[in-house]
């Protein structure tokens, strides 16, 4: 018998494993329609998330993902994963190492929550910019409205 919890897991490891192959569409199909999504970069809802995840995996020539510490409840769940890639910004490479939380509502992911240590993920993005400033808000905040610009020219709408 398939629990509340096995529903959960499984979309967990489904959603990696489309992640892994760079199948967006499958990721987007594991959020409720009112889902809401965080990292250090995005703050998201609804639709943008699984715009998001199609942009990054179109745009990641390079990208591999792996997952693992899958555990699920009954209304939660986690993830750690990991990614190599190129950063297009800038063309350097970067293993960025996160930590991922979820809230489900009926075998959905309604909440993602992905933690990682932005000034880690900016030293190897940026180079010596990030080495310098990677701690800072202001910096956080340009890399914020970048990525959120790139998103709305990857849907087709003007930039904020």
């Amino acid at each position: 018998m398939t629990t509340i919890t096995d529903t959960h897991r499984a979309v967990i490891e489904r959603f990696y494993g489309a992640f892994a192959r760079r199948d967006a569409d499958t990721m987007a199909h594991c959020y409720h329609a009112g889902a809401r999504f965080r990292d250090p970069v995005f703050e998201l809802e609804g639709a943008r998330i699984g715009a998001m995840w199609k942009m990054l995996c179109a745009r990641g020539a390079d990208l591999r993902v792996v997952h693992s510490a899958v555990h699920a409840e009954d209304a939660s769940g986690a993830a750690h994963w990991e990614a190599w890639y190129t950063f297009s910004g800038s063309g350097r490479p970067v293993h960025n190492v996160i930590d991922a939380r979820f809230r489900f509502v009926g075998g959905l992911i309604v909440e993602h929550i992905d933690s990682f240590d932005f000034w880690r993920w900016s030293r190897q993005a940026l180079g010596l910019p990030g080495l310098l400033l990677g701690w800072s808000p202001l910096l956080r905040e340009k890399v914020r409205a970048q990525a959120l610009d790139t998103l709305a020219r990857f849907e087709g709408r003007p930039p904020a």
